[in-house]
């Protein structure tokens, strides 16, 4: 077990999947959570539940990370409510797959808008209070699409190719601070996304992974819990993979 006691940490797309992982994984050994979401309330209520059963703070905050200014507002409020923010995890994404042939200008933005601005809008407000934290982290999710392009996904793989790169310039910015900046980039991970893919397509995942199966989110969120501890003190600016050697 990891020891997060003392520290808040602020999670997005932390409703559901690997996000609200993370975010169990980090009350568990601790942490007070902020979870951020958008849409369903009450899938953030339950996370809030489960994670208020191991003895912490969690609160819940629904934000578009897409409006620059609505991230300020909840990040002001957060900091407000919990006096400080440790731990950033840029989870929260979206996929709009098809050809590039197909793909329109809207699927393309939105991608690229959710996933990769939103990335920077958090990291923007909340990096002035993790730069007083003596042991500040930031935890992109990015992805293997990110690392080796993915057919259907120019618009996935762009985006989280670009969090890579700025996860490298921030870690690199906010040494001076002892903000350690990484990213986890996960291969198929066994999530409700993944479920939905028809059978055939996801024996053919697997059978391209050396491991032979689909990595779960407990994978993703034990990575993520290593980066946010003092175990991962002098490391920065890193790309985990987690992906079960499909990308090697």
């Amino acid at each position: 077990m990891l020891n997060l006691k003392g520290k808040t940490a602020a999670i997005t797309g932390a409703s559901t999947g690997i996000g609200k992982t993370i975010a169990l994984k980090m009350a568990e050994n601790g942490a007070s959570i902020a979870i951020i979401y958008i849409g369903d309330e009450s899938l953030a209520i339950d996370v809030k539940k489960q994670a208020e059963g191991y003895g912490v703070r969690a609160e819940i905050y629904e934000c578009d990370i897409v409006d620059f200014t609505a991230v300020k507002n909840i990040c002001e409020k957060i900091v407000a409510d919990f006096g400080s923010v440790d731990i950033l995890v840029n989870n929260a994404g979206i996929i709009k797959d098809n050809l590039l042939l197909r793909m329109s200008e809207a699927d393309f933005e939105d991608v690229i808008d959710v996933n990769l601005k939103g990335a920077f809008n958090c990291i923007r407000h909340f990096s002035r209070s993790i730069m007083r934290s003596p042991s500040g982290r930031i935890i992109n999710i990015s992805s293997v699409s990110g690392m080796m392009g993915n057919p259907g996904q120019a618009n996935y793989s762009a985006a989280k190719a670009g969090m890579i790169g700025l996860t490298k310039t921030v870690a690199k910015e906010f040494a001076g601070k002892n903000v350690c900046c990484n990213a986890i980039a996960p291969g198929f991970i066994d999530t409700a996304m993944t479920a939905s893919l028809p059978q055939a397509i996801k024996e053919q995942a697997e059978n391209s992974i050396p491991f032979k199966r689909m990595g779960t989110v407990d994978d993703v969120a034990n990575a993520a819990l290593f980066l946010a501890s003092d175990l991962s003190s002098y490391i920065t600016g890193e790309v985990i993979k987690v992906d079960g050697g499909l990308y090697i």
